[in-house]
């Protein structure tokens, strides 16, 4: 019997900070990237009316226009950004680096996987919602 062959993944939980200077954030989403299965995707699930309770003055449509903007560079569907033209390791390294701004990532945090689009979903089930 053949053995599931498995392959090194790296993941990032993508965060609402609507308060930057209070540290407090909110998951949305997992980006994640598997060199071997030449896999970037990201997941992003937004609750708007948790987000509503969690941040009052949270500008809703800015918001999911950086969503837009984050997947879109994942997927590299941005035909005219410099980012989206890297390679996926490139676009990963970049979007997980650490920022001060509304959309930030965690750490990235490695992992084993038979299935990187099965286990970016269990991750966006586990963490986000």
């Amino acid at each position: 019997m053949q053995e599931k062959r498995l392959f090194e993944y790296e993941y990032a939980v993508i965060r609402i900070v609507p308060r930057v200077e209070r540290e407090e954030f909110l998951n949305v989403g997992v980006v994640l990237y598997c060199r071997q299965k030449k896999f970037l995707q990201s997941l992003v699930a937004l609750d708007e009316d948790r987000l509503r309770c969690f941040s009052p003055l949270t500008d809703l449509t800015l918001i999911k226009s950086y969503l837009d903007a984050f997947t879109n560079i994942c997927a590299a569907a941005t035909a005219n950004s410099p980012i989206a033209k890297l390679d996926a390791a490139g676009r990963f390294r970049w979007l997980t680096a650490t920022r001060s701004t509304m959309l930030q990532t965690s750490k990235v945090h490695p992992g084993l996987t038979a299935d990187p689009a099965a286990t970016l979903q269990r991750l966006l089930e586990t963490l986000v919602l």
